[in-house]
């Protein structure tokens, strides 16, 4: 799927995302990768003026899910079946990139993983290894 048709479908199915502004903007996606942006808001702070997990957890699910559906197409019903982070250090407040791909895609399950980085830095803040349930085909 290319970007504009990524867009197209995230509108139909997940209007959701949009709620509150765009606060996940997705960069590039191609054959099972994906980047995708979390754009700052105060309303993902967790005490201590850190970024919250919930919320970069949202990131990574979200993008490996585009960088899923850039390799097998429209699937809506694929779903996320395990997800773990791993927290490497304290994200600032400010944007947050997810850079995924994935390692292996079945006939029914995708495992995918997603560096999480904010911008100007070199260092992940966290990292995201997922697997996907594909549904079979009609």
């Amino acid at each position: 799927m290319t970007l504009l048709e990524m867009e197209a479908f995230l509108t139909a199915e997940f209007p959701q995302l949009a709620r509150g502004g765009d606060a996940f903007v997705l960069e590039t996606v191609g054959y099972g990768t994906a980047r995708m942006r979390l754009n700052f808001d105060d309303r993902y702070l967790r005490p201590g003026g850190t970024l919250s997990g919930p919320s970069m957890m949202a990131l990574a699910d979200v993008a490996l899910y585009v960088a899923l559906l850039g390799a097998i197409g429209p699937v809506p019903l694929a779903v996320t079946t395990n997800l773990s982070i791993n927290f490497l250090r304290k994200p600032e407040p400010r944007d947050l990139v997810a850079d995924c791909r994935y390692m292996k895609i079945g006939r029914s399950l995708a495992v995918g993983e997603a560096e999480l980085l904010q911008e100007g830095q070199s260092e992940s803040v966290a990292h995201v290894v997922a697997t996907y349930s594909i549904p079979p085909r009609v």
